[in-house]
């Protein structure tokens, strides 16, 4: 540690200061200069002496600082990749590779070196040598840039990382830049093994009761030319369909198309699964596994028009993007009395409806009446003050046929639906579209989506509003929406933000209200083999006020019929429960519990799914590994190499690092200065008492 004072004010005070103390020791003694012999003398007048001068050096403020440093000796990680794929290699090269690292770290530690272990997981491993191959997913790049955040700070000098080289997830591990080097040991076969291999298989996510969707699959094989192989779907370990498919060369992809019926309402599982054939490498890519939800009818949407319009077509685009939805359009100026008996809708779309005139009033009045959500559009035809009168969300006085051109502002403080605010930027670059000219007035439960922009001028004229009480409903004040959607597309060559825009709020305004007073629910319906299943759970008395403490019975039935039962208790902090150990499949639950005294259940269904993704590729790519390596300024090593390795640490010649921090502090805040001038002044006067005098 270096120690230095810094002086705030003249140096020339410094004399001046003792000057003082001699001054006032020598005027306070030398009346006494004949009382006490000379020894005594001195030594009282150099006691006061030194408790004056330093007194009065304390007054000029005097800094100290204090340089400590500290020596970071150099850091080296060693990195395996414990996935799946690795098992390729055989248990005898993941031995040698164990047994290679945890002996590399030993002599590296008798080097001086600081050396850590790093794996997939999220924690690092104290003991590579029990280390789990089991990770289904491989991010080479993701596992290094975990190892520059973690030994951020320290003196990171080297990485090993051994690995097949084969990565599924994240970017090209020798993509990115590091300053420290990446010295990689490459285990596996590089050698393409003979083997049939179920590629890809491809299915929507939703299907209808009683419709026949497509499940297609890519097959591949190497090694097998003119050779057949047979290709199954099934469920429930019945086979709904089998495909033959012949393999015209050694190195081959046919794609096959299975069609079924959608027989059972909820989610369904469905294996596609290829007949092992022999002298394939492995089987254990000869499956997948898919799972789509058929769900018992879509929600129906009616649009009424008062005549056609473009905006109508743009309607339609962007609802038919939802499979979920089924839209009926129907144009009153041409059909002025449809038939609407025996329909049940979800939502109703009013365009330019009611009209100036309140036109047509007998065929929408009804349905708003009985309490279908409504999603009015306007336009110049559009009559404002039976509008007034219907809806909700907002008040407009205006008069027929005044409009007023204007753009629109996305509000950043709507919180009721999702939206990324820098997307919703783009709107602001859309055309002028044609808006009722007038005053605007909010209604109570009304949130603005969009404001009005009037040229240069952001007002706070709601153009996009929607009112989240009971009875949901919303308001576009605006006609020409096909342009928005033109424009958006010659911008990005995508319609995405205005098609996001209206989709979610008809999404909200069409969603039935949950007045269940029990709710239990996964957080995610889709988990991954291997992860916690975790309920959220709620529960409501007749108000509407969350409850806790109430004991919950919950029963999981799997694919084959077994059950699970579990009891808990949730708390104000903890409203989660969780489970864990559940192997691949689809699981039904239903909850209950007594609420208020009388008895509530909630049921529902999630999956758990094997991702198979490491058994796509068991081929090594070294190549991936040697990038890596040069691009960082280190080399590619074979299992076999570990001292060379180690050499390549001792030779990368890079000094430890000192680290030095800086302290300032004042003199006047050292204590032991107190003491030192109180004992100077205490002994002084010891001294004079024991002497005869005061």
């Amino acid at each position: 540690m270096k120690v230095d004072f810094l002086l705030q004010s003249s140096p020339w005070l410094v004399p001046i200061c003792l000057l003082t103390g001699a001054i006032y020791a020598y005027v306070l003694y030398q009346k006494n200069s004949n009382s006490w012999n000379k020894r005594l003398l001195y030594s009282l007048t150099f006691l006061r002496f030194l408790a004056v001068s330093i007194t009065s050096l304390l007054l000029l403020n005097f800094l100290i600082r204090q340089i400590k440093q500290d020596i970071i000796r150099k850091t080296v990680v060693l990195a395996i990749d414990n996935s799946q794929s690795m098992l390729v290699a055989g248990k005898k090269n993941l031995s040698l590779a164990t047994s290679g690292l945890t002996q590399l770290k030993k002599d590296l530690e008798d080097k001086d070196f600081e050396v850590s272990f790093a794996s997939l997981d999220d924690e690092a491993p104290e003991n590579i040598d029990n280390l789990k191959f089991s990770k289904k997913i491989t991010d080479l790049s993701g596992l290094i840039n975990k190892v520059k955040n973690n030994f951020e700070g320290q003196n990171l000098v080297d990485v090993v990382l051994v690995s097949d080289g084969i990565s599924n997830e994240g970017i090209a591990p020798g993509s990115e830049k590091y300053n420290f080097q990446v010295h990689t040991i490459g285990l596996g076969d590089t050698v393409q093994k003979k083997d049939l291999l179920l590629k890809a298989v491809y299915a929507n996510k939703i299907a209808y009761l009683g419709n026949k969707f497509p499940i297609q699959a890519d097959v591949s094989s190497f090694g097998f030319s003119g050779h057949n192989a047979t290709v199954f779907l099934k469920q429930g370990g019945k086979i709904l369909e089998k495909q033959q498919v012949f393999f015209k060369q050694n190195d081959d992809v046919k794609t096959l198309t299975f069609n079924t019926t959608a027989s059972q309402v909820g989610v369904q599982h469905f294996v596609v699964e290829i007949e092992p054939v022999s002298g394939e490498f492995t089987t254990r890519n000869n499956r997948q596994d898919v799972y789509l939800e058929v769900i018992d009818g879509k929600e129906k949407i009616l649009l009424l028009a008062l005549a056609p319009h473009p905006d109508l077509k743009a309607l339609k685009s962007i609802i038919e993007k939802n499979d979920n939805y089924e839209l009926d359009i129907r144009i009153l100026t041409q059909n002025p009395n449809p038939d609407l008996s025996g329909k049940s809708y979800d939502l109703l779309i009013l365009h330019q409806l009611p009209d100036a005139f309140n036109s047509y009033a007998n065929v929408f009045k009804p349905l708003i009446n009985n309490g279908l959500p409504c999603l009015f559009v306007l336009g110049n035809q559009s009559g404002t003050t039976y509008l007034n009168q219907l809806n909700q969300v907002m008040q407009i006085n205006s008069n027929a046929g005044q409009s007023d051109k204007v753009t629109g502002i996305f509000n950043n403080n709507f919180r009721f639906l999702n939206f990324e605010a820098d997307r919703m930027e783009l709107i602001k670059k859309f055309p002028q579209i044609s808006v009722p000219f007038g005053e605007y007035k909010i209604l109570p439960g009304t949130e603005v989506l969009l404001y009005q922009k009037v040229g240069n001028l952001a007002t706070q004229k709601p153009l996009f509003a929607v009112n989240t009480g009971a009875k949901k409903s919303a308001i576009f004040a605006g006609e020409g929406l096909w342009s928005w959607r033109l424009e958006e597309f010659q911008l990005t060559e995508k319609q995405e933000v205005a098609d996001e825009l209206f989709l979610k709020v008809i999404q909200y305004i069409s969603a039935k209200d949950d007045k269940r007073k029990l709710r239990v629910y996964p957080v995610n319906s889709e988990i991954l083999l291997g992860e916690k299943v975790v309920f959220e759970t709620e529960i409501y008395n007749g108000i509407y006020e969350k409850q806790y403490d109430i004991p919950v019975k919950l029963e999981i039935k799997d694919e084959k019929g077994s059950s699970r039962n579990y009891t808990f208790t949730t708390s104000q902090e903890n409203a989660k429960f969780e489970i864990s150990g559940l192997p691949q499949g689809i699981y039904r639950f239903k909850a209950g519990a007594t609420v208020s005294g009388k008895q509530e259940s909630a049921s529902g269904e999630f999956v758990i799914k094997d991702l198979q993704i490491e058994t796509m590729n068991t081929r090594a790519d070294f190549d991936a590994l040697r990038q890596l390596s040069a691009a960082t300024g280190a080399k590619f090593y074979q299992i076999n190499q570990f001292e060379n390795v180690q050499q390549a640490i001792l030779n990368h010649k890079i000094p430890d690092r000192i680290d030095a921090t800086e302290d300032l502090k004042e003199l006047i805040n050292l204590r032991w200065l107190f003491f030192l001038i109180l004992g100077l002044l205490s002994l002084e006067w010891v001294l004079r008492k024991y002497n005869g005098s005061y």
